[in-house]
């Protein structure tokens, strides 16, 4: 056990550490007239606003960023700058740039706060349902597959394509994961991703694995991306990528690969199955119709983490995705997903979730410069958000993951700015609160500290923000229900039900 002075001797050291990272502020920000000028340009920026982009949108996109609430947000900023070589507070991100911001509230029918199924259902359905479940209304039961039927409803992914849109779907999850599958899927059971994981009772009931919905729900989706091989293939089918890995094989019981009937149905309609980045950056997108490409047996790698040499990024999808789509001359639709934000935030794993956040948002700027806000509505938002915060009046340019300047006022112990409510991250040494000091704290699978132990930690029930730009983006404003977002990207493209302004297309008629 170490001395009460070696104890003091470490204390002091990681006060000092956390005080390097104390930087002087920009010596303009003493002048009032620094903030005063930047106040009259946002001003007069904010003035133009007045003149609203009504025309119709011809592409739509939505980014999810998987449990992103504001306090991710708001660090990944910080990150964002900080990789730069900046303090990081006064950096912004793509979708700090977007001119209209709303809040969503995250609730499900059944639980307060809300869980990746049926958010996605609310976001890509219009309507709001059980925790769980995707696709199907709220009289729908979980795990019950004798309540699907008569209860499925569509996602503006396919009132795009109906509409003659072509459509994509772009994830760093499994594509069978809770918030892509939305784009497809009807099922009582987010899980069900293989038939081999569904009951006897379900099969017999007529339901239908997710992974075979994907093909099969709607024909012909020009682009599917992300991970999740291991639910097409028959079980025990080694994988391509890890054939010695057991825990990789397929999983199917009905001996289908799906992979293959596809590549046979597409084969001659241009369409290209991948699974490596070799394979991704060899394809010509103009003469690219259909493209799966499935990098994974089950999620992608957190970006921090990724293989550069084997595994494209989210950027890079987004990329090759819009190129793809917009060949199309009625335009597309296209949801994104920076879906391993939330895994590293139910880690306690914050380098692992903000550093992927900083991605999906450099995959926002990417889209931002293949399209244009004439005609393309463009929206990030996230399905809920994490127990988790930063705080400890730290210094400016301070290291987002590093430690706060004071020390407890209980344990007199030193703390990092990075907390969450509960999860994993909790220990005990001795019987008292770990002292961070013996450990590496900036190691990227450092678990942050939590209040409550947990397997897991939970997703956060406040609101989360809606940023938009683009036509009609204005009518994403104040506070509203989740299930209102498809409605609003619907109606600003002239597609699903309500269409009655539409009859004017040399303008808006709204």
């Amino acid at each position: 056990m170490k001395s009460k002075v070696q104890m003091l001797l470490i204390i002091c050291c990681c006060l000092f550490a956390a005080c390097l990272g104390r930087v002087n502020f920009p010596e303009e920000e003493k002048d009032p007239n620094f903030w005063r000028s930047m106040a009259q340009r946002t001003l007069q920026k904010a003035l133009t606003l007045q003149q609203l982009n009504q025309n119709i949108a011809k592409n739509l996109i939505l980014f999810i960023g998987d449990g992103m609430g504001v306090s991710t947000v708001t660090a990944a900023r910080i990150l964002k700058g900080q990789l730069s070589g900046h303090s990081g507070e006064e950096t912004q991100l793509e979708m700090d740039k977007f001119p209209y911001m709303s809040l969503s509230k995250t609730y499900n029918t059944d639980i307060q706060v809300g869980e990746s199924a049926a958010a996605a259902t609310a976001l890509l359905c219009g309507v709001k349902t059980n925790r769980g479940i995707v696709g199907l209304n709220a009289a729908a039961i979980r795990y019950q597959c004798n309540t699907s039927q008569g209860n499925e409803v569509t996602s503006i992914f396919k009132w795009a394509k109906d509409a003659g849109k072509s459509v994509g779907v772009v994830t760093t999850t499994r594509i069978t994961g809770a918030t892509p599958c939305a784009t497809y899927a009807h099922t009582v059971e987010r899980h069900w991703y293989a038939d081999s994981d569904m009951p006897e009772e379900a099969l017999k009931g007529g339901c239908i694995d997710v992974a075979r919905q994907l093909f099969e729900n709607i024909p012909n989706i020009e682009v599917m991306m992300g991970g999740g091989r291991m639910y097409m293939y028959p079980k025990n089918t080694p994988d391509v990528e890890y054939p010695d890995m057991e825990q990789h094989n397929g999983t199917r019981n009905d001996g289908r690969n799906l992979i293959q009937e596809w590549v046979d149905k597409m084969k001659d309609k241009g369409g290209h199955y991948v699974w490596n980045k070799s394979q991704f950056l060899s394809l010509n997108p103009s003469r690219v119709n259909y493209l799966l490409g499935l990098f994974e047996p089950l999620d992608l790698m957190y970006e921090i983490e990724r293989d550069t040499d084997n595994e494209p990024s989210l950027t890079e999808m987004v990329d090759m995705a819009i190129k793809i789509l917009r060949k199309n001359p009625n335009g597309f639709y296209l949801l994104v997903e920076g879906g391993r934000i939330d895994q590293g935030h139910h880690r306690n794993k914050a380098q692992l979730a903000l550093h992927d956040a900083v991605e999906m948002d450099r995959s926002v700027g990417r889209a931002g410069l293949l399209t244009s806000e004439f005609d393309t509505l463009t929206v990030v938002t996230a399905d809920h958000s994490h127990v988790f915060n930063f705080g400890g009046y730290t210094y400016r340019g301070n290291d987002i993951f590093g430690l706060a300047p004071d020390l407890s006022d209980v344990d007199h112990k030193p703390f990092t700015a990075i907390s969450y409510g509960n999860g994993p991250g909790y220990k005990l040494v001795n019987g008292e609160r770990e002292n961070i000091s013996t450990v590496n704290y900036l190691d990227p699978n450092y678990r942050a500290q939590s209040a409550v132990p947990l397997k897991s930690d939970t997703h956060g029930g406040e609101d989360v923000a809606v940023y938009a730009k683009g036509p009609l983006a204005h009518l994403l404003h104040g506070v509203q229900e989740q299930s209102y977002l498809p409605y609003v990207m619907a109606y600003a493209a002239c597609i699903g039900n309500n269409t009655a302004h539409c009859s004017d297309r040399n303008g808006t008629g709204v």
